[in-house]
């Protein structure tokens, strides 16, 4: 393969993490990893491991504690916090534990235990179809290489260069490499692995760096390199004429961010009146803050699952009440939608035994799993009830496909609600129940699920991929996941539809819901509440407010006719042009 010097002008196509737009030289960060070789110590050297072991322990924390001191006085607290997950693996008594007990039990060297250790969790976080879990890897891969420092020696990583700013390149990125970088010449990030809730893409965010994951072509340290942290794409050694129309991007870029932090307070609605409520889709209060800083009305998707993550077992029901509640708390009033544990097949907990399957995603996941364990799902029922004393909750049930699973999960929460009165626990007696409309099933008898909730809270995530029976995870057959084909507006409809003549509520929370382009749908259809990632309630809120409701409503019969997706797509940047004919490059 030829080397990107050779080439006059290389573009590429990675993940936008963090947006805007870096123009400077690639420094490439090179592959490292430590090579620990096989070591096996005496009975009577067992204390001097253990005594290596936990003062490694010792000053790994202690640098952590400094990273963080030093992020908060540049960043500020929350960006901080980032490493107090650093901190509790190092902590945590299971991953001690077990490097405990392999230098106890296999009579191997600290250095050799500590590396299995990391191996192994990493290992099993990359192999969880859930980009939020594997991004976790590579907080237990940084702090894995910290302690590997001390038990093995120092190692002194290349140095960015010191005369001129510089774009990193690297295969991945820890937080605290990160936190090592200047951020006066730091201009862009690019990276292999990593994602966009990764810890590097918050802090990314936060310093307002550029930044591209995904992306492997060839670098070399030195190239002159272009970076769309909005697009993903990459341009390596481009002419000046091009890297001219990125300097006026970059430019507009800036006025733009400008402008949409205008907007934060203003009503989310269309210019003709019509309201539509923007929330959140979280997996912790801390993205929470960063959403309420956005302007988002409430929370529509609480994910759980990563509560129940990267831990021994179970989570308590107090540990579980006092995350729910500090959401609450946050939100001050605004509704908080609380999504029962939807694991299995894909993703999976340590420390529960699931079946490996063919195809998970059609397995053994979601309510299937919560009606089989009934302790655990009163466990977590009976968390989110008593949060609900503190403010408005509901309570969403996923992966419907049938009236029976309903009345079953009902019956449980009748049970845990029985429980918390015997014990003096204060809820909200009338808390609502909502169900996932995802699967086929869901969607065909959507007018008898509608007699058993309150509301629907339409995942398009999974329901485009089981209606068109594609799997969105399979690289061969990716491209066939469209949003937009005729068959999804059409079932997307039929759901509305029957909610509106039930009398439920319903809403969106799937990918689609953040998407700008889709919103004429959803106005059309009449759907007003949209729950989305924190990153893309202010763009949908800026297209939100140039649209006419009236007008969408009267597009849906000819987005109806359409025989092809390339054909409604058309018709959308037809019908809602954009504000500024440049905007499109820049979304």
């Amino acid at each position: 393969m030829p080397s990107s010097r050779e080439v006059t002008q290389l573009m590429g196509k990675g993940n936008g993490g963090a947006a805007g737009i870096a123009i400077g030289k690639a420094f490439v960060l090179p592959d490292w990893e430590w090579d620990v070789a096989e070591k096996s110590v005496d009975v009577a050297d067992m204390a001097y491991e253990f005594e290596k072991l936990y003062e490694g322990v010792r000053i790994s924390k202690s640098e952590l504690q400094q990273i963080k001191q030093e992020i908060a006085e540049v960043l500020g607290t929350e960006e901080s916090n980032i490493f107090d997950a650093h901190l509790a693996i190092l902590d945590d008594p299971v991953f001690l534990g077990e490097v405990a007990g392999i230098i106890q039990r296999q009579y191997k060297a600290a250095e050799v235990a500590v590396k299995e250790v990391v191996d192994k969790f990493v290992n099993m976080f990359d192999l969880l179809d859930d980009e939020y879990m594997k991004e976790r890897a590579l907080d237990i891969k940084d702090v894995g290489t910290r302690l590997l420092k001390h038990l093995l020696g120092t190692f002194e990583e290349a140095k960015p260069p010191e005369d001129h700013p510089f774009i990193i390149v690297a295969k991945e990125l820890t937080p605290s490499q990160l936190a090592r970088l200047d951020p006066s010449r730091l201009l862009g990030i690019v990276t292999a692995a990593g994602g966009k809730t990764s810890h590097v893409a918050i802090m990314a965010r936060a310093m307002g760096i550029p930044f591209v994951f995904g992306f492997e072509a060839v670098v070399q340290t030195g190239d002159m390199l272009v970076i769309d942290g909005d697009t993903g794409e990459v341009l390596v050694n481009p002419d000046e004429a091009v890297v001219g129309k990125y300097r006026e991007r970059q430019t507009r870029i800036i006025e733009e961010r400008e402008r949409l932090q205008d907007i934060i307070h203003l009503p989310s609605a269309t210019k003709d009146g019509t309201s539509v409520h923007l929330l959140a889709n979280i997996a912790s209060p801390k993205e929470l803050e960063q959403a309420i800083r956005l302007g988002a009305e409430g929370v529509g998707l609480f994910r759980t699952e990563m509560i129940y993550m990267d831990r021994p077992g179970w989570p308590k029901e107090d540990e579980q009440l006092d995350i729910y509640r500090k959401a609450v708390e946050l939100l001050a009033g605004k509704p908080l939608v609380v999504r029962t544990l939807d694991i299995g097949g894909d993703k999976l907990l340590d420390y529960i035994s699931l079946p490996e399957e063919d195809n998970p995603v059609l397995g053994y996941r979601g309510i299937r799993i919560s009606l089989d364990r009934r302790d655990m799902f009163k466990t977590q029922m009976k968390a989110i009830l008593r949060a609900s004393f503190y403010g408005p909750v509901k309570l969403l049930l996923p992966m419907i496909s049938s009236v029976d699973e309903i009345r079953r999960a009902k019956e449980v929460l009748e049970l845990a609600k029985r429980e918390l009165r015997q014990a003096g626990h204060p809820f909200d007696e009338q808390i609502e129940v909502g169900i996932m409309i995802e699967v086929p099933a869901a969607v065909s008898i959507a007018d008898l699920l509608a007699e058993e909730v309150q509301f629907f809270s339409i995942g398009t995530n999974d329901l485009v991929q089981y209606v068109l029976a594609v799997d969105r995870m399979n690289d061969k057959i990716s491209h066939l996941y469209e949003p937009y084909h005729p068959a999804v507006l059409r079932v997307l409809k039929h759901i509305v539809e029957i909610a509106k003549r039930t009398g439920v509520s319903v809403s969106v929370c799937g990918e689609l819901a953040g998407d700008p382009d889709a919103l004429p749908i959803w106005l059309g259809l009449g759907v007003h509440q949209l729950s989305m990632s924190g990153q893309s309630l202010l763009n949908v809120k800026s297209r939100l407010l140039g649209l006419s409701a009236e007008r969408c409503r009267g597009l849906i019969s000819e987005l109806l006719a359409c025989r092809t997706s390339a054909e409604m797509k058309a018709l959308l940047r037809e019908a809602m042009p954009e504000p500024d004919a440049d905007s499109s490059e820049e979304s």
